[in-house]
């Protein structure tokens, strides 16, 4: 993403935050099991995702070995991936630990989506899926950092989920650069946007429908009825904001780089001068 005060991308440092995630219990969002349930279900999702990802823009290393300046940002959006990898892995345990089956998930999750789908899918079809899913967690990383979708999370996994949307918009523009030296047609674009967010979504629900079915025995009802409202307002309104930001993608001048707002750069800003403290006090 464009540094708002300078005409160049923002840099993608490898960060290494510790976050405590032993003793995350149920309903660590807005006092809610529904809502933090839903997030769960993403994180089950995210290490093998990022590592996809990743495969798939370094599928094509030949095509920007020669460019000094992407081949770094290459560098910089894989060791942030495989950052986001290894501690949503760390917040996947967390989530074994309270009786959830992750292990027989991840085994079905992997079989379909990386032992079947990819496979299946020819590689410039799964770099352009990475690209159009790198702008949905860009957008979904917006929504987190502006809205109060987070405020009312343990701490911990607030941190988590900030620092890793904060690196979602500093990457965002990665796959998309290199998908348009592989293949730029519109068409391409608008085929990997198909696959990704199908394929996200299937995941997602799918993961969601297990943790559910598990947690069958439990309470639904939040502990604070008004900390969820506000959870599930913030929700609603991410949703049209979303679609919005989908159509965008498929216009023909687009580029993720054209994302600005104000909002969103103080936002991101606070998220990485926390980061900086953080790292200056380890």
């Amino acid at each position: 993403m464009l540094d708002p005060r300078h005409d160049t991308p923002r840099p993608i440092p490898v960060r290494a935050p510790r976050f405590g995630l032993d003793e995350i219990t149920r309903g660590w969002l807005a006092t809610d099991p529904l809502a933090s349930d839903l997030v769960d279900a993403l994180s089950l999702v995210f290490p093998e995702g990022e590592r996809f990802f990743i495969r798939s823009v370094i599928a094509f290393a030949d095509r920007y070995e020669a460019e000094p300046e992407l081949r770094a940002r290459v560098r910089g959006f894989v060791g942030q991936e495989g950052r986001h990898g290894h501690e949503h892995d760390r917040m996947n345990r967390a989530i074994a630990a309270r009786g959830h089956d992750v292990a027989g998930y991840l085994r079905f999750y992997k079989g379909v989506m990386y032992g079947v789908v990819e496979p299946a899918t020819p590689k410039h079809w799964r770099l352009a899926s990475t690209a159009a899913l790198e702008h949905m967690t860009a957008t979904l990383a917006e929504v987190a950092l502006t809205t109060p979708l987070l405020e009312s999370a343990h701490p911990e996994l607030a941190r988590l989920l900030r620092w890793h949307a904060a690196e979602e918009i500093e990457h965002r523009s990665v796959a998309f650069d290199v998908l348009q030296k592989v293949d730029p047609r519109l068409r391409t674009r608008a085929v990997g946007l198909g696959i990704g967010v199908g394929t996200l979504l299937f995941a997602w629900t799918t993961a969601f429908a297990m943790l559910r079915f598990e947690d069958r025995a439990g309470s639904w009802r939040p502990r604070d009825a008004r900390k969820s409202r506000r959870f599930w307002g913030a929700a609603q309104r991410t949703v049209p904001y979303v679609l919005r930001s989908l159509v965008r993608y498929l216009d023909r001048d687009f580029h993720p780089d054209e994302v600005t707002d104000p909002k969103i750069d103080e936002a991101y800003a606070e998220v990485v001068r926390e980061l900086g403290q953080l790292a200056a006090a380890a």
